[in-house]
């Protein structure tokens, strides 16, 4: 394995699960790359005033911030597998955390720590590609959604991420419209509710951002 290889798979596994000083220098790298992104998918969820909303994946809270401003009177919570972005978030979003409107949480993306049927909108910039093709995770995000709840989700297209040395197939799973939609039905979210696009993104990326909807 080059040398060259080695830390873009270092940095591959940061990126799935930011831990010690390494993660917290990628959680705010994440403040910068992910900010279109956020508020590209942010945008697509649609978010009501009164809404109870779940980031699945929260990183260092940028997305929770742009999403509590679009629900003042509702509820957030955040969910992510890495206690250093946890940190960073609730430091993001001190107000709302101070306030109990934001509640921020350790878990698995595939064991959601909330009941059935308890959020209007799911939100996940980002880490679809730490999920499975199966589509564990879209199922448990099916499960929490209330009906007629929707998920947003923004990935980065397969075309843009073959060429990045950190976001190999070891630490990634690259996705397009195809791929992304048929994960998101096998997660029991209904073909007709299902939207992928594409976007452009600042620096020629090409991006995706998902939309599905509960029944």
């Amino acid at each position: 394995m080059s040398l060259s290889h080695r830390l873009g798979h270092r940095l591959g596994r940061q990126l799935r699960e930011p831990r010690g000083w390494a993660g917290r220098l990628t959680g705010l790298a994440m403040r910068v790359v992910n900010d279109e992104c956020n508020r590209l998918a942010v945008e697509a969820l649609a978010i009501h005033a009164t809404d109870t909303v779940l980031e699945v994946g929260c990183g260092p809270g940028h997305g929770l911030a742009l999403a509590a401003a679009q629900a003042p009177n509702g509820r957030l919570y955040g969910v992510d597998r890495s206690a250093v972005m946890l940190e960073q978030a609730a430091a993001r979003n001190r107000g709302a955390v101070r306030s109990g409107r934001l509640v921020l949480t350790t878990g698995a993306f595939d064991a959601l720590p909330f009941a059935d049927r308890s959020m209007d909108k799911v939100l996940a910039v980002n880490v679809a590609y730490f999920w499975d093709r199966e589509g564990r995770v879209a199922r448990e995000i099916r499960r929490v959604l209330r009906p007629s709840g929707t998920l947003a989700l923004y990935v980065t297209d397969r075309a843009t991420m073959a060429h990045w040395p950190f976001a190999g197939a070891d630490t990634h799973i690259h996705w397009d419209e195809h791929s992304l939609a048929s994960m998101l039905h096998a997660g029991g979210f209904p073909q007709a509710t299902i939207e992928v696009w594409k976007v452009r993104l600042r620096g020629g990326v090409q991006g995706l951002v998902a939309v599905a909807t509960t029944p």
